[in-house]
């Protein structure tokens, strides 16, 4: 199980908060708890890391790559990526899918792209 999530500062605390109520047993932290507005991706893949945490965002299009950089040079937990235009419910289910169904081992240095729940290796 996966239980240490944390939000990135893009992603819609609809999710966050629809994860928490269906099971307040995770620990997911808030952008503004760490915080992360206006860091670059590099530094929010560093302050995930560091708390030992997966990335959750909605940030399809860069993080991959920097992701990628990252990973070259130190380990990560593992990125959820979640596009923009999928519903709140059914983001909220991928997460709450992901953090059941996988091992903290099986999402490192990777990222679980949703809805297809594919996982991409680096």
């Amino acid at each position: 199980m996966i239980r240490r999530l944390l939000a990135d500062a893009d992603l819609n605390l609809a999710i966050v908060t629809g994860v928490m109520r269906r099971n307040p047993g995770l620990d997911f932290k808030r952008a503004q708890e760490v915080p992360l507005e206006g860091l670059e991706d590099a530094e929010v893949l560093k302050a995930a890391a560091e708390e030992g945490r997966v990335l959750v965002s909605h940030d399809v299009s860069t993080l991959p790559h920097h992701l990628r950089r990252f990973v070259r040079g130190r380990k990560s937990p593992g990125v959820i990526l979640i596009p923009q235009d999928l519903g709140i419910g059914k983001a909220i289910e991928s997460v709450l899918l992901i953090s059941e169904a996988l091992d903290p081992r099986d999402l490192a240095n990777h990222v679980c792209l949703v809805p297809s729940l594919v996982i991409y290796g680096f």
